[in-house]
């Protein structure tokens, strides 16, 4: 389980980090980083997964594999840092070595997007 302070909870951030953020996408989740919403505070992670992806025993067990594998990725975000991870349908069946690979290109796009907004 993430740390309190490290979870998303609230409609209103979730709508920033989708609107606001960059966004890449691969087979099995999407992800939407927005980065500098809130400096000073610790980075946040929230989860989107829909009915799409199964029953709620499923869609469940996905959200906890996706908390997990974002656990490792949060102290490589930068302060403040918003971001979003949206399964797709495939994850449910997806391997946690393929989740994990996948999150892993996404998090770099994403990093490397938002550190060349920031430059330029």
């Amino acid at each position: 389980m993430l740390p309190a302070e490290a979870r998303m909870r609230q409609r209103h951030d979730f709508s920033l980090a989708v609107r606001r953020g960059s966004r890449a996408g691969r087979k099995l989740l999407t992800g939407h980083l927005l980065v500098g919403a809130d400096d000073g505070a610790a980075p946040r992670a929230g989860f989107v997964v829909s009915r799409s992806v199964g029953i709620a025993v499923v869609r469940n067990k996905v959200r906890r594999r996706l908390r997990a594998l974002v656990r490792e990725h949060l102290p490589s975000l930068p302060g403040g840092s918003l971001l979003v991870v949206r399964a797709h349908p495939q994850a449910a069946t997806a391997r946690q070595a393929d989740l994990a690979a996948e999150l892993d290109l996404v998090m770099d796009v994403l990093l490397r997007r938002q550190v060349g907004e920031l430059r330029g």
